[in-house]
């Protein structure tokens, strides 16, 4: 299935994607939380979509899309997971995952504003592969890991540089302002997704392309990641999980580039659908 929230922030209601279209699946009763990814959600949904689809309503010609799930209890990213990123960013092939928070405050729709942050010089782009965890995860064996997994979704991890490297402390800093996670369009299930280790995924910046990269060139891939963080934390369902960028992003070019009011950035993964954002500034 390919899940999907639709309405104004803040009232969004729970729908799907088909091959006719999106619908609204309201009457089903749950959006898409941490409830209803550990209670076996997606089955349940499908079922019910089996039984009730064709009475459920499309969803209006240009509604807004909001995150494809409720705010999680945590959005955790894997930094430096290519090696022609940590290449262009004169970084060291990390011998373990990289690993930083993500404030949930910063999770958007996918077509949202990016609202530059006041006194930012620096924002910046990555269009990475989320994975949303279906169950309660701790101390996973990687041959198990998938088992843990609820979907994929198009994720990009908006960075203001300065905040993140020129500030001292963590990288939390420069990557959890509002909107600096717009997330979607849509939760990908598992088995829409024939192998998560070998997806194309790009993104531009005022029709200019930026990022051409493949998930097969991953330092760690999506079931060592997975496993490797539930060694460290508990993973609870709904969480994200994004998994990094490959080379492109404005840090590493020479001059460095960075976006400014008025930019736009689309961004897609194969299977996962497409982004656009339009970057503003901080009023």
């Amino acid at each position: 299935m390919k899940l999907i929230r639709f309405g104004l922030p803040g009232e969004e209601k729970p729908g799907v994607v088909t091959e006719a279209g999106m619908f609204d699946v309201s009457a089903f009763g749950e959006d898409y939380g941490e409830r209803f990814f550990e209670t076996d959600g997606i089955n349940r949904l499908q079922t019910w979509w089996n039984a009730n689809g064709a009475n459920c309503p499309r969803v209006a010609e240009g509604a807004r899309l909001g995150a494809p799930i409720q705010r999680p209890s945590k959005i955790i990213c894997i930094g430096l997971n290519y090696a022609d990123h940590a290449k262009e960013t004169n970084a060291p092939i990390p011998a373990e995952p990289i690993v930083f928070f993500k404030s949930t405050t910063a999770l958007v729709g996918p077509n949202d504003d990016l609202v530059i942050p006041r006194n930012s010089v620096k924002t910046d782009w990555e269009v990475e592969l989320a994975v949303i965890i279906g169950k309660k995860a701790s101390y996973v064996e990687e041959k198990d890991a998938l088992d843990y997994v609820a979907g994929y979704c198009l994720h990009n991890d908006y960075s203001e540089r300065a905040f993140q490297i020129e500030r001292g402390g963590q990288w939390v800093k420069g990557k959890s302002c509002d909107t600096f996670a717009p997330l979607g369009p849509w939760v990908a299930t598992k088995d829409e997704i024939a192998d998560v280790n070998n997806l194309r995924l790009w993104l531009t910046v005022n029709g200019k392309n930026m990022q051409d990269g493949n998930t097969s060139n991953f330092i760690f891939n999506v079931p060592f990641v997975v496993a490797y963080l539930s060694q460290f934390m508990t993973l609870l369902p709904g969480d994200v999980i994004s998994t990094g960028t490959p080379a492109g992003v404005g840090l590493g070019m020479n001059p460095q580039v960075y976006l400014k009011a008025g930019d736009v950035i689309e961004l897609g993964i194969d299977g996962l659908g497409t982004s656009k954002q339009k970057a503003v500034a901080y009023k």
